[in-house]
């Protein structure tokens, strides 16, 4: 779960050594629920000694673990720093990078060697958590590309204004429920599209609608609504033309169907389909305005946040991070 230290003020860079481009240092966060998660490592780390790779590795021994690393690996000089993780983990690596200065932070790449419970970003750039050697291939061509972030601005229960940047979407609702059950049932099944179905069916003995008023662009719905999710990548599929690099969301606002209709909603999410279902209304934005959600979930890329108080904002911010990407 998220915690509140969006709110903290910029550090001024503080580099004890210039590593350049060259070595990297890796962050590896183990799965959750993996038996052996040396296995795995060793497994990557022979790609990397084989390719003759200059590195350094860190290990993530929890979550909350995350952004103190990040902090670490570039107060101490790294200008190649790779995420070997999933989602949130790398969620947490760019909310870290952002409390940098932009002079330092325009000098660092992040890239990513999937392995976690979900690759969503990942997974959009044609990166494979089974093909190691090639994902590590294609990093160290360090080709870059400035990435947009979305960033949620909120009020805390505390009163404290906070935000907090995603690379993929932000969930509002009921499928906020679902990723967070799903995290946990991936961890028992392993396939995606199982734990997907596993968990949508426990939330059918959940609440399924909430009452909403938002803002895009021109419209305010004021109404009952079931899920939304605001992407600035794929979103899980609920956002399926959404790119991080044209400065702008896309917006997906479901509202909620027949049984019928909800099964068919499924079938179309599961195939890449999602906004042929009638009951999902699409839009493409700069900002969304969430006036009130009705203490509806609320998940960042695949995890779930503390519910803000009150109204939000959930806004783009273009090329402000450096990702490196497939050749």
């Amino acid at each position: 779960m998220t915690n509140d230290k969006e709110n903290r003020a910029k550090r001024p860079a503080a580099r004890s050594l210039d590593l350049g481009e060259s070595r990297w240092g890796i962050l590896y966060c183990p799965k959750a629920g993996l038996a052996n998660p040396r296995k795995r490592w060793e497994k990557i780390q022979k790609a990397l000694d084989e390719r003759q790779v200059q590195y350094d590795f860190v290990q993530s021994e929890t979550s909350d673990s995350v952004e103190r690393l990040v902090r670490m690996l570039v107060s101490n000089g790294y200008k190649t720093i790779i995420i070997v993780g999933g989602d949130s983990a790398l969620n947490d690596a760019v909310n870290c990078l952002m409390m940098e200065e932009k002079a330092v932070r325009d000098e660092i790449a992040l890239g990513v060697i999937p392995n976690g419970v979900m690759n969503d970003f990942a997974r959009f750039w044609g990166f494979d958590e089974d093909e190691t050697e090639q994902t590590i291939d294609w990093l160290l061509q360090r080709r870059v590309r400035k990435v947009d972030l979305g960033c949620i601005r909120y009020v805390n229960a505390k009163g404290e204004k906070c935000h907090r940047y995603f690379l993929n979407c932000v969930n509002i609702g009921m499928i906020a429920d679902i990723m967070n059950l799903r995290r946990q049932t991936r961890r028992l099944f392993g396939s995606r599209t199982l734990s997907f179905l596993s968990s949508l069916f426990v939330m059918l003995f959940h609440r399924m609608e909430y009452k909403m008023k938002l803002r895009i662009n021109n419209d305010v719905l004021d109404r009952k609504v079931m899920t939304v999710c605001i992407g600035s990548g794929p979103g899980y599929g609920q956002t399926p033309n959404a790119v991080p690099y044209n400065g702008m969301l896309d917006v997906s606002v479901v509202y909620h169907p027949e049984v019928v209709q909800l099964i068919e909603g499924i079938w179309l999410l599961v195939t890449g389909r999602f906004l042929n279902h009638r009951s999902v209304h699409p839009y493409r934005t700069s900002e969304v305005f969430v006036d009130s959600a009705n203490k509806a979930m609320v998940g960042i890329d695949g995890r779930l946040m503390k519910t803000p108080v009150g109204a939000y904002r959930v806004c783009i911010e273009q090329e402000v991070v450096n990702f490196l990407i497939p050749s």
